[in-house]
């Protein structure tokens, strides 16, 4: 591979930080966990994963070739990803105490509607599409990027928002009550947010 370890080490950090950041696809797999188990809420789980898939192969084959015309646009995306995460963080700090809610439509029951409400989530999520279109280009060189890094990328992508989907519906018996109780939501968000503007700071001397 040619894009450094501690670059994608950073990146997956940055991937398990947003993973952190409660929102709608949370509460749908607690609902579904809920009422059917984890059969339930695994199809949701698999169906952000293959989101997951596409987003981070559109972001680097485009921006590659975009690179490949405007060299200074590397440099651009640097900062643009250093400045989207400061911003994410200071919106989450400010909005701490704000309660989250759920779409009806991902939690109906069955294995295919759970499949494509996943997949329908995290492909018209606004900070999926910002976080890989905007914030990735940032983490890496995607000029000099091979099918290998590509790989890397997609796996990473892909692995830790999966697993930790996974753990959540697994452990979402004994959790659901703390988890959206407001006090330890604001915390969660504080400390998500926090975590997004030190990941914006250290961007730009990567």
């Amino acid at each position: 591979m040619t894009i450094a370890l501690g670059d994608l080490v950073l990146y997956m950090g940055a991937l398990v930080i947003l993973f952190l950041t409660p929102g709608p696809v949370w509460l749908a797999l607690m609902a579904r966990a809920l009422s059917g188990g984890f059969g339930a809420a695994w199809p949701l789980a698999v169906g952000v994963a293959a989101g997951d898939i596409l987003w981070p192969l559109v972001a680097v084959l485009g921006i590659s070739w975009v690179l490949s015309i405007f060299d200074v646009f590397m440099a651009v995306l640097r900062w643009v990803a250093c400045g989207v995460f400061i911003g994410m963080g200071l919106l989450l700090i400010r909005h701490a105490h704000r309660q989250i809610s759920t779409d009806s439509r991902l939690t109906r029951p069955g294995v295919w509607p759970g499949f494509l409400a996943g997949l329908v989530a995290i492909l018209g999520n606004p900070k999926a599409v910002l976080f890989y279109i905007g914030v990735l280009p940032g983490f890496f060189d995607l000029r000099a990027v091979t099918a290998p890094d590509i790989t890397a990328i997609i796996a990473a992508s892909v692995a830790i928002p999966l697993i930790g989907n996974l753990l959540l519906a697994l452990c979402v018996g004994h959790v659901r009550a703390v988890i959206t109780a407001p006090h330890t939501l604001a915390r969660i968000n504080v400390i998500s947010g926090g975590l997004l503007i030190l990941v914006g700071v250290v961007i730009p001397f990567t």
